[in-house]
């Protein structure tokens, strides 16, 4: 015959238990997001650059980077709320900064077509003109 002794629960135990897998999982869970959100920063102010933003948005790409290396010393700092701002504020800077480089590159293009064009309309009424 064996005795089972069991040892009581109280309540209290059970609330702290929880409250501390809780307190443990919200530590992990606002370490990865920040870590995420200043990789994706970074990836952002790297296709801006691609774009040609450094040439086309210099103020929008500087103000991303700066954003973007406060990112990572409040991250290294274990700030992980003020890396996640930072970071959104950095990628945010970057999209605007590609977005005015893409512009550029189009606007150039569009004009650089039309000039093209109007060339080509030139040489079009030259050579249909009575000589």
């Amino acid at each position: 015959m064996s005795i089972h002794t069991k040892t009581p629960h109280s309540p209290l135990s059970s609330m702290l238990g929880a409250a501390l897998v809780l307190s443990l999982a919200a530590c992990a869970s606002q370490k990865a997001p920040a870590t995420a959100d200043v990789a994706v920063s970074t990836n952002a102010v790297e296709n801006a650059v691609s774009a040609g933003a450094a040439d086309l948005a210099p103020e929008e790409i500087t103000s991303a980077r700066a954003k973007m290396m406060q990112a990572n010393q409040a991250l290294a700092a274990k700030d992980y709320a003020r890396a996640r701002n930072l970071a959104a504020e950095a990628s945010a800077d970057a999209k605007l900064a590609q977005s005015k480089a893409n512009t550029a590159k189009a606007t150039a293009a569009a004009n650089a077509l039309n000039d093209d064009l109007r060339v080509l309309r030139e040489e079009v009424d030259r050579a249909n003109k009575p000589q």
